[in-house]
C-alpha cells in the first residue's frame, strides 16, 4: 500500500539558551494541570497468568525440554489477508518466565519448507522474510511498547513503539538472545529477554504487561496473531494488547559499563593561504569515551555518557528541497533512542513540527559538535512516565558556537481512563555566552469514547533575544492546538486539527516550519476490508485531506492544500494508489532553486497528480514505483521514483532507490533536473559479521557520498566497527578555484566492550 512521503521543514534556529526564572514558573503550570487531571481510578481489565518454568531450558530454538510441555500454546487467529480465515500453516507460540528472564518460543510449521523466506542475516533488517515476534507493553500504559522479532536465520530485531503504535523507533536496541532452527517441519525459535531489558512495575512481585504475539508467512502475506485482533486497527497497537501477569518477579538492576576506543585517519580539503587552490590536510583521530547504563529500579533506567561518540551511525539519506523551508532529518543516534517516544510533543497537524528534536544536540549545519558529558533518565515512577535529559556540548570557535547545556524534562500520567494521559515537557538551552532559550508544553490526550480521541496542547517559549527586543508577551510567545481524531483502519476515520502560533514562539531545541500563523487541517476517509474469495484485501476509495494556513497579522492565506486519495490493496500485499491535489502558495519573497532558478514573489494555484504501485513484500525481488505530474508554481514538474530490493542470497542484499524531478518554467526559460540515487549493499557472513555500503548521488549538490560500515558483533554490547566515509565533487569547475575531487575522507576504527555487574 501507499506510504505517503510528507516533506517536512524547519525554520532557522539560533544558538542561544535560557534563564532559570521562566523554568520555575513553567513547572508550576505543569504541576497544576497534572493535579487537576489526576485520575480517581482506573478501569480493571481481565488478564492471563503466565506459566513459570519449573526447570531450566536451553535457548536452542527447539523448545523441546520438559518445562515447555506444560506451557499451553497461545490461541492464534488469522489477522491477514482474511480476518479469522483458516490458517494455512500451523503456528504454536508459548510464553513463560523464571526469576530473571521472559522466554518466548515459536513453532512455525510449514508444509512447504522450501517456501520459507529467510533472506537476510543483517541485524534489525527485514527483507521479505518470514517473521515471529512479540510486542510487550511492559509498563501496561497502553501507549508504549517494546517489540522483539526474529526470522528463520536468527536475525535479532527490536524497536520501540510510542503514541499507541502511531510512531516507532527502529534505532532502539537492547540486550537479549535468540536461537532458531529450520528443518523439514518448518522453522522454530526461542527468545530469552532479561527483565533488565524490559523495564516494568511490580506490586509485591506481581507484574502486569500487555502482550501481542504474531507470525508472518511472507510468501502468502499471511499473519497469525494473539490476541484475536481485528484489522480495524493495526495489530501493533499497545492499547489492544492482552494483559498477562507474572508472579514473584522483582527488580533486576545490572550495571552496564561500556568504554570505547576510537582511532583513525582523515583528510579534509582546505584552501591554501592565497585562496588559489585546495589541498588535503591530514588528521589523526584518537579518542576514548564511556557509556554507563544502570536500572535504578525495575522501571527506571539511567544512562550516563562521557565524550559521546556516534562514529558508527549510518549516514542520513540525501534529499532534494523543493519547498520554501529547510529539510527534516530523523534521529539515528543510539544514545537518544531509549523510550524516546516519551519525549514526543508534536506542534502541528501536518508534518513533523515538534517542541523537542534531539538532533539539535551535538549537530549544527551538518557538523558534529562534541558532547562532553551527559545523562538520561527514563521510565516510570508510580503513575508517572518520567523522562530527563541533560547534555553539555563543547565550544566550537570555528562555528562561533559557545559551550552549551541542553536540558529536557518530561512528565506524564494516565487520567480518567487507561487510554488517556496528561503531562508536560520543558526544554532548556543555556549558552556559555549568557544566552538562553526555554520552552514548555502542556498536553492532554483523552479517549472520549470508542476510538475517538481529543488532544489539547499549549506551548510557550522564553528567548533572551526576543525578550530583550520586545519584552515578554504571554500570548504572542505561545502555540495552541486542538485535535479530534478517530483511530481506525476500517470504516469512518478522521482527524481535525486547529493550531495557532504566535510571532515570539521560537523553540530552539525543537523543529518548526511556520511562525505567527493559524492553521486548520483535516482528514476524512472510509475504508473497507474485504472477505471471501476476492483477491482484494483493502479498499479505500475516498480519502479527503488538506489544510489552510493563514498569516496572523493580516489574515492572508499563506498556504493551502486540498487532496483526494484512493488506495487499493491485494491480499498478496501488493497495492496501487493515486491522489489528486490542489495547492495554493503565497510567496512574500522569491523562492530560489538550483541552477539559478527563481520563483518570483506572488500568489500561485497549481495542481498535482501522484500515483504508485507496490509489489508484494514477500518476493526475493521487490520494488515500489511512484510518479507525479504537476503544475509547479507558474511552471511544471514531472517526478519519477523507484525503490527496489533484491536478495541474491541470505548473505547478500542489494537495494537501490532513484528519484528524479524535471522542473521547468517556460515563461522565464528557467529550470533544472534533480536526481537522487541511493545504493545499499548489505553482506553478512552470519548474524554477527556484516558489512553495509551506502552510496548516494545528489545532482543538486554535484556530490557523491559514500558510507561503508563493517561490524563484528562478538556479543551484545561488544563490537568492532570499521567505518569509511568519503565525499566526492562531481562538478569540480562549478566554483573558482577548482574544487578538489575529495572534500573529506575518513577511516575510523572503533571498539566497544560492555562490562556487566
Amino acid at each position: 500500500m501507499k506510504c505517503k512521503k510528507i516533506r517536512i521543514t524547519e525554520a532557522y534556529q539560533r544558538d542561544n539558551a535560557m534563564q532559570t526564572q521562566p523554568l520555575v514558573w513553567s513547572w508550576g503550570l505543569v504541576a497544576l494541570l497534572l493535579l487537576i487531571t489526576a485520575p480517581s481510578g482506573m478501569a480493571q481489565e481481565t488478564s492471563t497468568l503466565l506459566t513459570r518454568l519449573t526447570s531450566p531450558v536451553a535457548v536452542d530454538g527447539l523448545s523441546d525440554e520438559p518445562a515447555w510441555q506444560v506451557v499451553l500454546p497461545l490461541p492464534m487467529t488469522q489477522y491477514e489477508p482474511t480476518f479469522e480465515g483458516p490458517m494455512t500453516e500451523r503456528t504454536e507460540m508459548r510464553i513463560a518466565y523464571d526469576d530473571a528472564y521472559l522466554y518466548v518460543a515459536a513453532r512455525c510449521y510449514d508444509r512447504v519448507p522450501d517456501g520459507i523466506r529467510a533472506n537476510s542475516l543483517y541485524r534489525d533488517r527485514l527483507s521479505g522474510d518470514d517473521v515471529f515476534g512479540v510486542i510487550l507493553d511492559t509498563f501496561g500504559d497502553r501507549e508504549n511498547a517494546r517489540w522483539f522479532w526474529t526470522t528463520p536465520t536468527g536475525v535479532r530485531g527490536d524497536l520501540a513503539l510510542a503514541n499507541d503504535g502511531d510512531s516507532n523507533n527502529t534505532s532502539w536496541n537492547t540486550h537479549w538472545d535468540v536461537a532458531t532452527v529450520q528443518n523439514d517441519d518448518g522453522w522454530f525459535a526461542e527468545m530469552r529477554i532479561p527483565y533488565s531489558s524490559l523495564g516494568f512495575q511490580h506490586d509485591g512481585g506481581r507484574v502486569v504487561m500487555g502482550l501481542i504475539a504474531y507470525r508472518y508467512i511472507a510468501r502468502k502475506n499471511e499473519r497469525h496473531v494473539f490476541p484475536a485482533l481485528s484489522p480495524d486497527r493495526s495489530y501493533a497497537t499497545p492499547s489492544r494488547a492482552q494483559d498477562v501477569v507474572l508472579a514473584g518477579i522483582y527488580s533486576q538492576r545490572p550495571l552496564y559499563v561500556t568504554p570505547y576506543a576510537l582511532g583513525g585517519l582523515g583528510q579534509t580539503a582546505r584552501l591554501n593561504g592565497a585562496g588559489t587552490a585546495y589541498h588535503l590536510d591530514d588528521e589523526v583521530t584518537q579518542d576514548l569515551g564511556l557509556d554507563v547504563k544502570y536500572n535504578l529500579t525495575s522501571n527506571l533506567t539511567l544512562d550516563a555518557t562521557v565524550n559521546t561518540d556516534f562514529a558508527q551511525v549510518e549516514a542520513d539519506d540525501q534529499q532534494v528541497n523543493l519547498t520554501r523551508f529547510s529539510l527534516f532529518f530523523p534521529e539515528k543516534r543510539q544514545f537518544f533512542q531509549e523510550r524516546s517516544g516519551i519525549f514526543g510533543f508534536g506542534t502541528l497537524g501536518f508534518g513533523a513540527d515538534r517542541l523537542f528534536h534531539s538532533r539539535r544536540i551535538g549537530l549544527y549545519e551538518g557538523a558534529a559538535i562534541p558532547i562532553v558529558a551527559g545523562a538520561r533518565l527514563v521510565g516510570r515512577l508510580g503513575e508517572w512516565d518520567v523522562g530527563l535529559l541533560d547534555l553539555h556540548t563543547a565550544r566550537r570557535a570555528a562555528l562561533a558556537l559557545p559551550s552549551e547545556n541542553f536540558g529536557v524534562v518530561r512528565l506524564r500520567r494516565r487520567v480518567f481512563n487507561p487510554y488517556s494521559y496528561a503531562g508536560g515537557l520543558v526544554t532548556s538551552r543555556l549558552g556559555g555566552d549568557g544566552g538562553y532559550n526555554v520552552a514548555y508544553g502542556l498536553d492532554a490526550v483523552v479517549r472520549l469514547f470508542g476510538d475517538d480521541y481529543l488532544t489539547v496542547k499549549w506551548s510557550q517559549t522564553f528567548d533572551d533575544d526576543v525578550i530583550e527586543a520586545e519584552g515578554f508577551r504571554f500570548v504572542r510567545a505561545g502555540l495552541a492546538q486542538v485535535q479530534l481524531n478517530r483511530r481506525r483502519n476500517v470504516g469512518l476515520n478522521y482527524w481535525f486539527t486547529a493550531t495557532w502560533g504566535g510571532p515570539d514562539f521560537q523553540p530552539e531545541m525543537g523543529f518548526t516550519t511556520r511562525r505567527d500563523f493559524t492553521e486548520l487541517g483535516w482528514y476524512v476517509s472510509y475504508d473497507w476490508l474485504l472477505q471471501g474469495r476476492t483477491p482484494w484485501r483493502a479498499v479505500s476509495p475516498a480519502q479527503f485531506s488538506g489544510f489552510v494556513a493563514w498569516r496572523n497579522p493580516d489574515r492572508s492565506v499563506e498556504s493551502a492544500l486540498l487532496e483526494y486519495d484512493t488506495d487499493f490493496g491485494w491480499k498478496s500485499g501488493a497495492g496501487v494508489w493515486a491522489d489528486f491535489e490542489v495547492h495554493y502558495e503565497n510567496l512574500r519573497e522569491s523562492l530560489f532553486f538550483p541552477e539559478g532558478t527563481e520563483v518570483p514573489a506572488g500568489s500561485y494555484w497549481f495542481f498535482r497528480h501522484e500515483g504508485g504501485f507496490d509489489m508484494p513484500p514477500g518476493g526475493l525481488f521487490r520494488a515500489d514505483f511512484d510518479w507525479g505530474l504537476a503544475q509547479f508554481f507558474d511552471g511544471r514538474r514531472l517526478d519519477l521514483g523507484v525503490q527496489s530490493t533484491w536478495n541474491a542470497s541470505r548473505f547478500l542484499e542489494l537495494s537501490g532507490a532513484y528519484q528524479v524531478n524535471f522542473i521547468r518554467f517556460p515563461s522565464r526559460d528557467q529550470g533544472f533536473n534533480a536526481h537522487i540515487f541511493r545504493l545499499r549493499t548489505q553482506a553478512a557472513l552470519n548474524t554477527r559479521v556484516s558489512t553495509q555500503a551506502f552510496i548516494q548521488y545528489n545532482s543538486t549538490a554535484d556530490a557523491v557520498a559514500a558510507n561503508v560500515r563493517f561490524r563484528y558483533n562478538f556479543r551484545e554490547g561488544n563490537d568492532l566497527w570499521i567505518v569509511y566515509n568519503e565525499g566526492l565533487n562531481m562538478d569540480r569547475r562549478r566554483l573558482d578555484p577548482v574544487l578538489p575531487w575529495t572534500d573529506r575522507r575518513t577511516v575510523l576504527v572503533k571498539y566497544t566492550y560492555t562490562f556487566a555487574f
